[in-house]
């Protein structure tokens, strides 16, 4: 610890640490324009500039670190004088427009010109006049009030690593611009609104829909609803209304966001926001009272139940909804209901990472923390588009190959990680267990194996090797198209790599042996020793804000939650105890399954809350089918979604904004949602909607608030025991948390994995449902982009994102558009064995030869996609199907 005294008061503190943070430990209020806690010191503006006894000259407080006996003067006549010239030079080049920039009430500037008494321009010098750039989307530059600090720079260089802005010219004619002086829109700017966040003064501002000035909103804080990262951050409010965004400077996105997270909100108060229950009657929507609604539908729940049994209903739970929404809707479909036909999306994404991390693992989650990525010596990301999918999360990893880690890419295409990749491996699709075995062949043939972990923590080693033996490279070359010698480069790397962690997403989820995928990537990660390790582990990243938490709360067939299997006595007996009825042993359907017994006229009704399967699920035509073979459909959302149109009664769910709760992200994070805005029109909180359904049904519900429901899931989840809002209230707490004085686990696996010993689940590589062949010679795989989100029901309303990527497209490879006469911005028709869409044609060599993509937000791409299913899990083989197209 050093000792010293900063005006008058003494302070010890670390080592280390900087005048500046020992000032503020003091409450002391230094001045800074440059500085941001999250970046290295490098005091360029000079207004924290402090005196020191016995130091020649003034020091920046932001960069000196504190010294034994150090005596420091914050506001002394020098440090003042210093100050206010450094004011003066700032706005003798500076607008004085203060009473109407948008910046007025939150600008360092003015603030600091009002503390120090500058009122005027005493030098009158020149001014450059800069024309502003208003071409991007969603905010504005004006360089005539830039201030030079730097700041947006080098969060966009060295935290977002986008490099899309940097210093230009030099001296008096120095100002910020992406290269070549262009306009924002031709940069690479991907407008996450990260630079406009730090920026001090009026040169970044957001392009308000709503007008507002700083001291008119209230600031709550909450978690995004849009990826499974789980971002922190404020939501602006003025008269009841959600007019902005700014970040939180928390866990896990420590003050970075996206430019959905970020711009992308005004769904919130949309227009077509549902605002009153709708029933079909004759064929169109009629608004009716809630209680109309709500009589009628558990009326027709309880005759259908009455004449067909329980297992004749079936219900979709959301990925969107907080954790005491899910929890509701499975404890209603259970207990009052009756049945365990319960699921939701993590079916079509992550149903085979569950299966597959708990079989080898013992839990079916991400092992490792999303900070933790940072510190990895290797990354080995594979079947994830981490830049366009998870964002934030992405910067973790580019600041990681900032500091020196390797990067390994997988991916059928050219992704934006794939350009500062070590080894880029551009495979087929569906062909990653063929790839992981001979990443696997390279390591035993070359003793790379961590020996010593694998005999003390797992088993069925022998199994693996006798297996992967025959994946020797130079077959696998054949079977992926990867040269043999990536394939060996890439798996020395990973071994060989002291902290080496693998991310990967849907590109391995997503196929009819999904399952086998993730035992693959299970088994890679446990034969070089690199789980229940800082910065090492197996990191699946959940596509959807709660997809992580919809599966703790049981929305499966076959949980409880916390993952207590239905069929298992003592959970069973547990579950009727503690909800005082009778519960149903027998595993429910899965998404797929429920939608064939609608179509075979087995399932009579379907619940489905804030899924939208219309657009997200494999052949469109099959699910409309499906649903219109239902007697009854009810559909709870915010929006008159594709699936909704089809409904029997539409019921208006409250925005997350409107709603106090949690969601549970990628890394196992329990955070809090918090109630900003009352609710738009009459929509009413999921979980409070279920409720009145229960009670209608005849189930006595006690619960209040969202409060009262997370204690009840915390009384009965294992991993959720020690958690309560009081304590998440800050700082969320990542599960297991395993009583009310447990600080949570950010890695999994320590000591021993969950299971015991890590298991090896061997497979052998299967070609896809799908191969090409003359009639469908191409291979179509899909997944999403940056400025979209799922099925766009929320993105879809702002026109932002809408201008940059507002239809549906395919890419195709050069050569396969000069076979077929096609040229980039055509239209053309992409034909599957399930149907036929028109879109327009990118031809782009980010895609190899013999293979096209389509972002899935849109429908056209899974009227597309195959049904076929993973063995195990039943997930749908949504990245793989053969296609053909043809000009128009």
């Amino acid at each position: 610890m050093i000792n010293l005294t900063i005006d008058g008061v003494k302070i010890s503190v670390e080592e280390g640490t900087t005048i500046l943070e020992a000032a503020r430990l003091l409450g002391k209020d230094i001045p800074t324009l440059c500085h941001d806690e999250r970046l290295k010191p490098h005091g360029a503006c000079r207004i924290c500039v402090v005196e020191v006894e016995g130091a020649k000259s003034l020091l920046a407080s932001c960069s000196t670190p504190v010294q034994e006996g150090m005596v420091v003067h914050t506001e002394s006549k020098s440090v003042i004088e210093a100050r206010k010239t450094v004011l003066e030079l700032l706005i003798s080049n500076h607008p004085l427009d203060c009473l109407t920039c948008e910046k007025a009430g939150d600008c360092k500037l003015q603030d600091y010109c009002y503390r120090y008494d500058i009122k005027e321009d005493k030098y009158g010098g020149e001014k450059i006049k800069y024309e502003l750039d208003d071409s991007n989307e969603f905010y504005i530059c004006d360089q005539n009030k830039c201030i030079l600090c730097g700041k947006c720079v080098r969060v966009c260089n060295e935290l977002q690593c986008t490099g899309a802005i940097g210093f230009a010219k030099r001296g008096f004619y120095t100002h910020i611009a992406v290269p070549f002086d262009r306009k924002l829109y031709e940069s690479d700017c991907v407008s996450c609104g990260n630079c406009v966040a730090v920026c001090p003064v009026g040169a970044l501002t957001v392009k308000k829909r709503d007008k507002y000035r700083a001291w008119e909103v209230k600031k709550v804080r909450t978690t995004c609803s849009y990826c499974g990262v789980g971002c922190q951050m404020y939501l602006l409010v003025k008269d009841d209304k959600v007019v902005g965004v700014e970040p939180c400077f928390s866990e896990p996105n420590k003050g970075l966001m996206c430019v959905k997270g970020r711009f992308a909100y005004n769904f919130i108060n949309h227009r077509d926001r549902l605002k009153k229950p709708l029933i079909k009657k004759n064929g169109e929507f009629v608004e009716v009272e809630w209680d109309e609604a709500l009589d009628y539908v558990a009326s027709r729940l309880k005759k259908i139940k009455d004449e067909y049994g329980s297992d004749s209903i079936a219900g979709f739970a959301s990925a969107r909804c907080t954790n005491e929404d899910n929890y509701m809707f499975q404890k209603f479909m259970r207990a009052v209901i009756g049945t365990n036909n319960v699921d939701h999306c993590a079916r079509l994404c992550h149903a085979t990472t569950v299966t597959g991390l708990a079989t080898t693992f013992g839990s079916g989650a991400m092992t490792n923390s999303i900070g933790e990525l940072e510190k990895a010596d290797c990354i080995f990301i594979i079947g994830s588009n981490t830049t366009e999918t998870h964002p934030v999360t992405a910067t973790y990893i580019k600041r990681a190959k900032l500091n020196g880690a390797k990067i390994i890419v997988a991916d059928p295409r050219e992704i934006e990680l794939t350009k500062g990749a070590d080894v880029f491996m551009q495979l087929k699709p569906g062909t990653n267990v063929a790839l992981l075995n001979a990443m696997m062949n390279v390591i035993i043939e070359e003793g790379l194996e961590d020996k010593k972990f694998i005999e003390e923590r797992c088993e069925n080693f022998e199994e693996l090797v006798e297996i992967v033996k025959q994946y020797t490279p130079e077959k696998v070359e054949e079977i992926t198209g990867v040269k043999a010698e990536l394939i060996k480069e890439a798996a020395r790397l990973y071994a060989m790599s002291e902290k080496s962690s693998i991310v990967y997403s849907m590109g391995i989820t997503q196929h009819s042996s999904g399952v086998e995928h993730v035992y693959s990537v299970a088994n890679l990660a446990m034969l070089c020793g690199k789980i229940g390790k800082e910065g090492c582990g197996v990191n699946p990243l959940r596509g959807q804000n709660n997809v992580q938490g919809a599966c703790d709360m049981g929305c499966l067939p076959d949980v409880f939650p916390g993952y207590q299997k239905v069929f298992v006595k003592e959970n069973l007996e547990k579950f009727e105890g503690a909800w005082g009825v009778k519960l149903s042993d027998k595993v429910g359907l899965t998404v797929p399954e429920v939608f064939k017994a609608a179509h075979d006229g087995k399932v009579k009704a379907l619940y489905i809350m804030g899924e939208n399967p219309m657009v997200s699920d494999p052949d469109i035509k099959h699910v409309e089918e499906a649903l219109n073979s239902l007697e009854f459909l009810v559909v709870q959302d915010i929006f008159l979604t594709d699936t909704a149109k089809l409904a029997d009664v539409v019921l208006p769910a409250a925005s997350f904004a409107e709603k106090d709760g949690t969601f549970t992200n990628s890394e196992r994070r329990v955070q809090r949602v918090r109630r900003a805005i009352n609710s738009v029109g009459e929509a009413r909180e999921d979980w409070r909607i279920i409720k009145e359904l229960m009670i209608r049904l005849g189930y006595e519900c006690s619960l209040n608030s969202s409060k009262d429901v997370m204690e009840e899931i915390s009384k009965l989840t294992p991993q959720y025991r020690g958690i309560d809002y009081e304590r998440i209230e800050e700082k969320g707490l990542q599960w297991p948390v395993l009583d009310k004085n447990h600080s949570g686990t950010p890695i999994l696996h320590v000591e021993k994995f969950a299971r015991g010993k890590g298991l090896f689940k061997p497979a052998h590589y299967k070609a896809a449902a799908e191969t090409p062949d003359s009639e469908y010679p191409l291979i179509l795989t899909t997944g999403r982009v940056l400025y979209h989100y799922h099925t766009m029901t929320m993105t879809g309303k702002n026109e932002g994102l809408m201008n940059i990527v507002g239809e549906p497209f395919v890419e195709i490879n050069p050569m396969n558009a000069s076979k077929l006469g096609i040229k980039d911005g055509e239209m053309v028709e992409v034909t599957s064995r399930r149907g036929s869409v028109k879109v327009r044609a990118k031809v782009t060599e980010r895609i190899e030869e013999d293979v096209v993509f389509m972002p899935f937000h849109f429908k056209e791409a899974n009227t597309l996609t195959n049904t076929a299913l993973d063995e195990v899990t039943k997930e749908p083989e949504l990245k793989v199907c053969t296609v053909r197209i043809n000009r128009l």
